[in-house]
C-alpha cells in the first residue's frame, strides 16, 4: 500500500470513547502519538455554538493533505518512465525517485507524531503541509535526476510530519459518536486516492499544460499546499498530549543507516558490476541493526519511550504479523515499479493507456476490502487473509501465463482478469490485516504496535523497490538496443512476476502464525460485539 494508507490504517481507529480520570487528562497512545482518545464526557457533549462548520473545515483541510500525499505516491510511480526518458536518469535513480520518499516517510512516521504531541499538532501539521509544498515545488523545479531524489526525500521526511497528525487532529476535535462518518469519509478519500493518482498523473502527463510534461505532477501539490496552510491556519484547533513520549533521534538515525547500508548498494549494484564496498555495506547493515536493537532495549529500561518496543516481539502473532506485513510491502515495492516500466517501456503504451489499464485493479481492491472486514473476517477470521495472498498469487501467475502466451501483443482487456483477481486479493489482506496483528497485543502496548506496523510496511516497500536492481534490473542488459528494448522488458517482467509470486506463497505460509480469529472478530461474527483493536479494546489508551 501507499504512504498514507498504511499511516492510516495502521493507527487505531476505533470509534469508541475510552474513559479517563479527567477531561484534561486524554493523552496520546503509548508509541502512536496520532491515536488520543477522549473522555466519556467529551464524548457527550455537543460542539460548541458556531464551531461546527469551523471543525468540518478543518477536517476538510487534514483530508485534502492526507489526499495529497496518497496521490503523490500513486502519481510519481506512472511518471517514472516520463521522468526516465526526460531526463536520461540511470536505473538506480528511478528506483531513489520512490525508495528515497518511502525510506524517509518510514524513518519519520513515529518521530513526527512525537513532535506533534510536544509541540502541538497544529503547528507541526501546519510545518509538514509547508515543508511539503515546497518539496514539491523542487521536484517540480529539479534540474536534474540527483535533485528530484533529493527533493523526493524531502518530500517524504515532510510528510512524516504531515500525515501523523491527521487522526489527531480528528480525535481532538470530534466527539466520539462522530469520528464513525469521519473515518468513513477517510475510507472514501483513501479509495479516491488510490483510483484517481495514476489516472491524474496519466492526464497530466498527457495534457502536458505550459509544456511542464512530468514536472506537472508536481507543481499541482502548490495550490493545494499554500491552501491548507492558509485554512490550517485558521481552522485547526491546537491540541497537545500532557504526557507526551520522548524523541528517540539515536534511534532513527540507526533505522535509516542500516536501511541506507542495505538499499544503497542493492540500488547501485547492477550498474557498477557489485564491488566489493557493496558487499562489505549490506554486510555492516545487519551490525547497524543489531546495534538499534541493543540501544532500544537499553532505552526502553531507561525512559520507556523507545522507537520500537521490543517486549511486543514476544507476542507470536505480532512478530508474525511484522513479518507478514515487511514481506507484503515489499512484494508491492517490486511490483508497481517493474509494471509501471513494463507498460509504457516495454510494451510502448502511452501514458494515459497505461493509468487506464490500472483501474479494475484498483476498484478490486476497494470492493474487496470492504468485503472482508464487513463480512468475511468475522466468520472466518485468518483464512480470508490467506485466501487474499493466494488470490494474489493466482493473479501474479495468470498475469505472468498471459504474457508469455501474448507477449508485447498483450492488450489492456487480456490484463483485466488477472489484476482484477490481483486486486481481490490485495484488498482482502490490506484492510484486516492490521487488526490480526494486534488481536494478541496487550492493551497498553496496542499504540507502539499500531505504529511499527505503518513504520515496517514503508520500509519494506523501500526494500521492494530496492530489489527491483536485482529482479528486474539485473536480468537486463544494460543498455539494450532499441530493437531488443520491448522483449527485453517484457522478459524482466516475466522473471519479476516470478519472484513476486514466491513472495505471496511466503505471505500465506507466514499467516498461519496470525490468530485463527482475534477475540473483536469472534464477537461480531456472533454478534455479541463489535469493535477493532487489539481484542475486544480500542487501540487507543488513557492515562490511569
Amino acid at each position: 500500500m501507499t504512504s498514507t494508507t498504511s499511516a492510516l490504517k495502521g493507527r487505531g481507529t476505533d470509534t469508541s470513547a475510552t474513559p479517563a480520570r479527567g477531561r484534561d487528562q486524554a493523552q496520546a497512545t503509548a508509541g502512536d502519538p496520532t491515536t488520543v482518545p477522549v473522555t466519556e464526557t467529551e464524548a457527550a457533549l455537543p460542539a460548541p455554538p458556531g464551531s461546527d462548520r469551523r471543525r468540518w473545515i478543518a477536517l476538510a483541510v487534514v483530508m485534502t493533505a492526507a489526499f495529497m500525499d496518497l496521490v503523490d505516491v500513486t502519481i510519481v510511480n506512472i511518471a517514472i518512465p516520463s521522468i526516465q526518458r526526460g531526463e536520461l536518469a540511470t536505473f538506480s535513480q528511478i528506483q531513489w525517485i520512490t525508495a528515497g520518499y518511502a525510506l524517509a516517510f518510514a524513518a519519520g512516521l513515529v518521530t513526527g507524531g512525537r513532535l506533534g504531541d510536544i509541540h502541538g499538532r497544529r503547528r507541526i501539521f501546519l510545518l509538514g503541509i509547508g515543508g511539503f509544498t515546497l518539496a514539491s515545488a523542487l521536484c517540480g523545479l529539479a534540474a536534474n535526476p540527483e535533485m528530484l531524489v533529493a527533493a523526493r526525500i524531502a518530500q517524504g521526511a515532510t510528510a512524516a510530519l504531515m500525515v501523523p497528525q491527521v487522526l489527531s487532529i480528528v480525535h481532538a476535535t470530534f466527539p466520539a459518536h462522530e469520528r464513525g462518518k469521519v473515518f468513513g469519509l477517510f475510507g472514501a478519500i483513501v479509495g479516491l486516492g488510490a483510483v484517481s493518482g495514476p489516472l491524474l498523473g496519466a492526464l497530466l502527463i498527457e495534457w502536458n499544460p505550459l509544456g511542464l510534461e512530468w514536472r506537472a505532477i508536481f507543481l499541482i501539490n502548490l495550490p493545494v499546499g499554500v491552501a491548507g496552510m492558509v485554512l490550517g491556519r485558521r481552522f485547526i484547533t491546537e491540541s497537545k498530549a500532557p504526557q507526551a513520549l520522548k524523541l528517540d533521534l539515536v534511534g532513527v538515525a540507526l533505522v535509516t543507516g542500516g536501511l541506507l547500508m542495505l538499499l544503497y548498494p542493492l540500488t547501485r549494484g547492477h550498474e557498477t558490476g557489485w564491488p566489493l564496498w557493496g558487499h562489505v555495506s549490506m554486510a555492516g547493515s545487519l551490525g547497524v541493526f543489531a546495534a538499534l536493537v541493543a540501544y532500544e532495549r537499553r532505552k526502553s529500561a531507561r525512559d520507556g519511550s523507545p522507537l520500537i518496543e521490543l517486549s511486543l516481539f514476544r507476542v507470536k502473532s505480532f512478530a508474525a504479523g511484522i513479518a507478514v506485513q515487511t514481506v507484503f510491502g515489499i512484494a508491492l515495492g517490486v511490483f508497481f515499479l517493474v509494471w509501471t516500466l513494463y507498460l509504457q517501456t516495454g510494451l510502448g503504451w502511452s501514458v494515459l493507456k497505461a493509468g487506464l489499464t490500472g483501474i479494475p485493479f484498483s476498484l478490486a481492491v476497494s470492493v474487496a476490502a470492504g468485503l472482508s472486514v464487513q463480512k468475511l473476517v468475522p466468520r472466518f477470521g485468518r483464512k480470508v487473509l490467506q485466501a487474499g495472498a493466494l488470490l494474489m498469487a493466482a493473479g501474479v501467475l495468470l498475469y505472468l501465463a498471459e504474457s508469455e502466451r501474448y507477449g508485447l501483443a498483450l492488450t489492456p482487456w487480456q490484463m483485466a482478469l488477472p489484476l482484477t483477481v490481483m486486486g481481490a486479493g490485495m484488498g482482502l489482506i490490506v484492510a484486516p490485516l492490521t487488526d490480526a496483528i494486534l488481536s494478541g497485543v496487550p492493551r497498553e502496548h496496542a499504540g507502539s504496535a499500531s505504529g511499527l506496523i505503518s513504520t515496517v510496511q514503508q520500509m519494506g516497500n523501500a526494500l521492494g523497490l530496492g530489489l527491483v536492481a536485482v529482479v528486474f534490473f539485473g536480468v537486463m542488459d544494460d543498455r539494450p538496443a532499441p530493437s531488443d528494448l520491448g522483449p527485453a522488458y517484457v522478459d524482466a517482467f516475466e522473471y519479476a512476476l516470478g519472484w513476486v509470486a514466491a513472495v505471496l506463497i511466503a505471505i500465506f505460509l507466514l499467516m498461519f502464525a496470525l490468530p485463527g480469529r482475534s477475540a473483536a472478530d469472534a464477537d461480531a461474527g456472533t454478534g455479541t460485539g463489535a469493535g477493532t483493536g487489539a481484542g475486544t479494546e480500542e487501540p487507543a489508551v488513557a492515562a490511569d
